[in-house]
């Protein structure tokens, strides 16, 4: 099976882990505050707190926010811990339509904004690709809403020559195994903002009131410091794996379109087609894990507000993603785009 999700590590990673298991400093280290600060200047902010995962990346930043009782507004698509961020910080969610790159769309956004009075937005970057931040960041400034940035998906794209997470008051990451920083389990709540900074910390450190421990570990930390090292080669790599699939698809079926003044890092390559499921049994059975990114909207798992979704309504039944990742050989690369051409040809048959 050629993996969509297919983490590596090398001897660095190896020889770091060994040496934190012989320091016996496992926790709250020289590696924890080495990758905070080298994310943080990644990204070209002044802070950058490390957490257990991207999902409580977004509930810290949202309790920081202060957006208990009020409404945040979020794109129809997206992973569930998008939504349920913010209904365990005690927000009210509004879900929005996105547009033809799977991101939040600016129209809607303006409706939300003048119909339900929200105190903040959560722009996703999805798949790898950023939202109109340029946008949301004067549609925010206008309304006086606060942005946070889900950019779990993101790591390395940019917007205009700035890095995603680095627009909003606020950005959230993620370090799952299956991201472009991939470290096991882990987040980043990353700001310019000394007051919001601040609030993050009291949610990461026990005292000012009731708290979970949301640390990461050493061992976690290291990975991360070294797979950062590494990202913007690998992203290229997903680059021109992207590129030479598009080449191949762009008359069968629907490819994923960078926006203008974009740098897609393609977390995910997410193709779209009327006859998605048959494309993906075609692909399995030829060895290759496609996979559908998501089968919901989240408004539909959560019941909460909407307003009308017709983009992604359509897109949630025809949107599927093959494997894109940067260990992928010349060799496979060339038996998935065959793969897909083939299973395309078949379904096309078969109607």
């Amino acid at each position: 099976m050629i993996r969509i999700i297919e983490p590596k590590f090398s001897e660095e990673e190896k020889s770091a882990l060994i040496s934190i298991l012989e320091s016996r400093q496992i926790t709250r280290g020289e590696w924890t505050r080495k990758f905070e600060e080298d994310f943080a200047r990644y990204l070209s902010v002044k802070y950058a707190f490390s957490v257990c995962s991207g999902t409580v990346a977004l509930f810290i930043a949202l309790k920081a926010m202060g957006i208990e009782g009020k409404r945040v507004v979020i794109p129809a698509m997206s992973f569930m811990a998008t939504v349920d961020a913010v209904l365990l910080a005690g927000g009210i969610p509004v879900v929005v339509d996105v547009d033809d790159y799977y991101t939040m769309d600016i129209s809607q956004l303006e409706d939300a904004i003048k119909r339900y009075k929200p105190v903040a937005v959560i722009p996703v970057h999805l798949y790898g690709q950023t939202a109109n931040m340029q946008d949301i960041m004067y549609l925010s400034e206008k309304h006086g809403l606060i942005v946070l940035e889900d950019a779990a998906q993101a790591h390395g794209a940019s917007f205009k020559g700035k890095k995603a997470g680095a627009w909003g008051q606020l950005s959230a990451f993620s370090f799952y195994a299956s991201k472009n920083v991939p470290m096991g389990e882990g987040g980043i709540i990353a700001t310019n903002d000394e007051k919001l900074a601040k609030e993050v910390k009291k949610w990461i450190d026990f005292g000012d009131h009731p708290a979970f421990n949301v640390r990461i570990t050493e061992f976690q930390a290291a990975i991360g410091h070294i797979q950062l090292k590494h990202l913007e080669e690998r992203n290229e790599r997903r680059r021109k794996i992207a590129q030479k699939y598009t080449q191949h698809f762009n008359t069968s079926l629907i490819t994923p379109a960078e926006r203008d003044g974009a740098h897609h890092v393609y977390h995910l390559y997410t193709l779209r087609h009327h006859e998605r499921d048959r494309i993906i049994k075609h692909l399995k059975e030829r060895g290759i894990d496609a996979r559908v990114y998501y089968t919901y909207l989240l408004n539909e798992i959560r019941n909460v507000e909407s307003l009308p979704l017709e983009k992604a309504s359509l897109f949630k039944n025809e949107v599927f993603s093959i494997p894109v990742h940067p260990y992928l050989t010349d060799e496979e690369v060339s038996y998935i785009i065959q793969s897909v051409l083939s299973a395309v040809e078949t379904v096309a048959e078969r109607i």
